[in-house]
């Protein structure tokens, strides 16, 4: 006799897994520190041809920016948000400054503006990104 947890054998896509997402802020940080490692930091927009006008390579593997990175790391899909994701880019706007200002506090949008003008900076790199969502992790871990 078999249950039917024993006769459904699905494979989901690591990107896809419910194990392998975030459940913390901190670990979102990390994650998404992960998914910027591997792809790269893109600047300008969420993803390169963000319309599939020119790459048929599926969004979650391209380069993308900070915002769409913290995205992918909780939805799988670097433009579909939810509440996690909006945590982490409220608190990473708050630790974040671009010319000397604090983010405006309007809503997510303007929350995610200030992450992403703060990645499209000039001279910005994939490292850089990195660093400051793995020290956004290690001071939220420890405020936790």
């Amino acid at each position: 006799m078999t249950t039917s947890l024993q006769t459904s054998s699905v494979v989901l896509p690591l990107h896809r897994s419910p194990q392998a997402r975030p459940t913390t802020v901190p670990a979102v940080f990390r994650a998404a520190a992960r998914v910027l490692a591997a792809n790269g930091l893109y600047q300008g927009d969420f993803v390169p041809d963000a319309m599939d006008r020119e790459m048929c390579i599926p969004h979650f593997l391209r380069p993308m920016s900070i915002v769409a990175a913290l995205k992918c790391a909780t939805t799988g899909d670097p433009h579909v948000t939810s509440l996690l994701a909006d945590e982490a880019i409220g608190v990473l706007a708050l630790r974040l400054e671009v010319d000397g200002e604090p983010p405006l506090f309007g809503g997510i949008f303007d929350l995610e503006a200030h992450v992403d003008a703060w990645g499209d900076l000039e001279g910005r790199t994939t490292e850089s990104a990195v660093a400051v969502l793995e020290a956004a992790a290690d001071a939220n871990e420890v405020a936790a």
